[in-house]
């Protein structure tokens, strides 16, 4: 039996909510494929700070950093800060040391839902957003050589080395989107029409579009992504963009889902992987056991992907497909509509359909 070391960090809030059931799935279909997940928890977060004044030792961050994948619950909370007002967010450490540049914002819609735009096409949604995660705006979050008292700056850095790596990655995503009967086409989202750093991540896409001649690749600018991603968001595959851009479409691209509770990520470098919902930690409906799981689950899903891929271990691909398709059906069902759609499907009743459909 494969046997894979996870290090799972429950996070804060409902993180410890939906961690524990989306983990049980996970670890399940990974079974059924015949897989051995051994999970080791590591605290970590907001509450870890409050208790113990450090919220993310180093050791921690060493033991993390040698699973084979880093599976993250919602981290944060709303009150608990860094002495310099900054949020207390594991997640950004890892995203930086693990250098884990190519972001997957996948957008999937699941049936029977009442989703935002009336076109039935909008009911069959399947692409993915890759957001660089490590370069772009954020690179200089807090302040530059050039603020004064009446100027502040941020610098956007855009490298070739970063850049060419989250493009293969975006085109090797298509790939095996294309295999799996998807359209096989990346649209890089920039905004090359006004920024030179945008400019020379494109004509960077277009260097590495050649190394994939079986992949249709085009370009748009950012603003005509939002757009598209409201008036025919069906026109997508796999959308590579900017730091920054990223966040932004792929909130819109959450709306699309039904919310946040529904959306997952993973967090891929060279090494490392780490997997976790988009949500936030909700402190205020923790404990009532109101929080949707749906995207820590799905969020496990894309890490036996990763696994599967990373490893040459086609149980483990197979295992994520299989976890995902058990959410699609268990959805199919109509019986089941988180809070945040008006719904009263919380943690407990989600996990528990979709593991039924896992053991079907």
């Amino acid at each position: 039996m494969k046997v894979f070391k996870i290090a799972v960090m429950p996070g804060d809030g409902i993180g410890n909510e939906v961690t524990p059931p989306a983990l049980e799935l996970v670890k399940e279909s990974a079974r059924q494929h015949g897989i051995e997940l051994n999970c080791v928890e590591v605290p970590a977060g907001a509450q870890h700070f409050l208790d113990t004044g450090d919220g993310f030792p180093e050791d921690h961050f060493e033991e993390a950093a040698n699973a084979d994948a880093i599976y993250l619950g919602a981290m944060g909370l709303p009150d608990i800060r860094h002495p310099d007002g900054t949020e207390v967010g594991p997640q950004h450490d890892l995203r930086k040391r693990l250098n884990l540049y190519a972001g997957i914002r996948p957008c999937r819609t699941m049936p029977k839902l009442p989703l935002p735009l009336a076109d039935p096409r909008s009911k069959t949604l399947d692409f993915v957003i890759v957001r660089e995660s490590t370069e772009g705006i954020f690179a200089e979050p807090r302040g530059h050589a050039l603020d004064t008292q009446d100027a502040a700056h941020n610098l956007i850095r855009i490298t070739r080395k970063t850049t060419t790596r989250m493009l293969d990655f975006s085109f090797r995503l298509a790939q095996r989107r294309q295999a799996r009967g998807l359209p096989g086409h990346v649209t890089c989202s920039d905004k090359a029409n006004v920024l030179s750093s945008q400019a020379f991540m494109r004509n960077i896409f277009y260097e590495v579009a050649k190394r994939y001649p079986g992949i249709q690749a085009d370009h748009q600018y950012v603003d005509a992504t939002a757009l598209d991603l409201v008036r025919c968001p069906w026109r997508f595959d796999v959308v590579p963009t900017e730091n920054q851009y990223g966040d932004i479409l792929s909130d819109i691209s959450a709306a699309l889902m039904g919310g946040m509770g529904m959306t997952s990520s993973g967090e891929i470098g060279d090494n490392h992987g780490v997997f976790q919902p988009c949500h936030g930690s909700a402190p205020d409906i923790m404990g009532e056991g109101k929080a949707n799981p749906t995207g820590m689950i799905l969020s496990g899903a894309i890490m036996l992907d990763y696994l599967g891929d990373k490893f040459h271990c086609p149980e483990a691909i197979q295992a994520a497909q299989a976890l995902e398709t058990a959410v699609i059906a268990a959805y199919d069902t109509g019986t089941l509509l988180p809070y945040e759609l008006g719904g009263n499907s919380g943690t407990a009743p989600i996990s528990e359909l979709i593991g039924k459909m896992l053991s079907q």
